[in-house]
């Protein structure tokens, strides 16, 4: 089972990254409108799995509000950074989303619930909207910058690289050192060391072949580069743990299975969504 799960993840991986790697290079139209728009869907049906966790534990929202709620961050920004829609767009269409929850509690489902399930999905709804909604909308923030095509591959790599040295290293490192968290007991030191060296390698690795888009701001330019790969890094690590925990909480072992060898889409973009931002406000910062 665990050999075929793994050749499941490989041929996943291998079929991926080399789309994905395509549609950026090849479709950067309207700032990158194709990936963009696989982000919202991403976020959608990240959302979706989310809300079936958190129903487990008491907090109630329908599968179609949690689609549509987790795609409004991404999508705003995807009208802002493709359209030029103004910045206010965004608050707009998070004030609509959490308006909508607690109009359509007041006059659809309060009677026969009275109303005890409004703080639920409440909760339900601004969680979903932030995670993985608000996160991976900085993703799409990503595609704005001149240099977006380098920006945007040197952070998926960075992402997929430590996850894949993470789990390389701990094969061969992390039998004596693992279960330093509980969220995730399989996991190793020797793991997270490898996945930090694979995030910074990464970050050199594309500022020595691309030097015009990381032109540094703060301080000297490797130094620099080491801190953003450092950093985005460790919100890598965090990213799965966080998800982890999540599905120990409601006792999920997976997001879902609608991905081959990886689960559910949440378990696929869990450390993108969750590092996303980190390293969109490192880059702007150092760069």
């Amino acid at each position: 089972m665990k050999i075929h799960k793994l050749i499941q993840r490989l041929l996943t991986f291998f079929i991926g990254v080399p789309f994905l790697t395509a549609l950026i290079i090849c479709l950067p139209q309207y700032n990158h409108l194709a990936l963009n728009i696989l982000i919202i869907l991403f976020s959608s049906f990240g959302a979706v799995e989310f809300a079936l966790m958190l129903k487990t534990k008491g907090f109630h929202i329908y599968v179609v509000e949690a689609a549509i709620l987790g795609s409004l961050a991404p999508l705003s920004a995807t009208f802002i950074v493709s359209f030029g829609a103004n910045i206010q767009f965004l608050q707009s269409l998070f004030v609509f989303g959490a308006s909508w929850v607690l109009v359509s509690e007041i006059f659809l489902n309060g009677r026969a619930t009275g109303f005890s399930r409004v703080i639920g999905r409440l909760a339900a709804a601004f969680s979903i909207m932030v995670y993985p909604g608000l996160f991976l909308s900085y993703m799409v923030t990503m595609a704005a910058n001149p240099y977006s095509i380098i920006i945007i591959l040197t952070f998926l790599l960075s992402v997929l690289a430590n996850d894949a040295l993470a789990w390389f290293s701990g094969k061969l490192f992390g039998r004596n050192n693992s279960g330093i968290f509980a969220a995730s007991p399989n996991k190793s030191i020797a793991g997270y060391l490898g996945g930090m060296s694979a995030s910074i390698g990464v970050c050199l690795a594309l500022v020595y072949i691309f030097p015009e888009a990381f032109i540094p701001d703060q301080i000297a330019k490797i130094p620099a580069t080491i801190l953003l790969g450092f950093f985005t890094g460790i919100a890598v690590i965090l990213g799965d743990l966080v998800e982890s925990a999540i599905k120990r909480s409601s006792g999920f072992e997976d997001s879902g299975g609608i991905i081959p060898g990886r689960g559910g889409v949440l378990d696929c973009i869990d450390s993108v969504a969750f590092a996303a931002p980190f390293f969109y406000m490192l880059y702007r910062f150092f760069f």
